[in-house]
């Protein structure tokens, strides 16, 4: 009995590290040049009601599934009086 629920923990911890391991979101660094593998799109910053340069943020998934994060800085286009 006792070897079955050792048995039962080794399956249980090994199918939760599995598991953390695809939901993990990896948080990708911004550099002059950020080479991107990106599969899809799952959203990013709407900055045309803001004005001047301002924070902004990619989610993407890359060609194994994995989720990304990219925090950049980008011009928003919103501002009336700008040329």
């Amino acid at each position: 009995m006792k070897l079955f629920m050792l048995g039962a923990a080794a399956l249980f911890i090994t199918t939760s590290v599995f598991a953390a391991d695809n939901t993990s979101v990896i948080h990708d660094t911004t550099g002059f040049y950020v080479n991107l593998d990106v599969a899809k799109v799952l959203s990013s910053t709407d900055t045309y009601a803001q004005c001047g340069v301002v924070p902004a943020q990619l989610r993407y998934l890359d060609h194994q599934g994995r989720e990304h994060v990219l925090d950049y800085r980008v011009l928003a286009i919103g501002c009336p009086n700008d040329n």
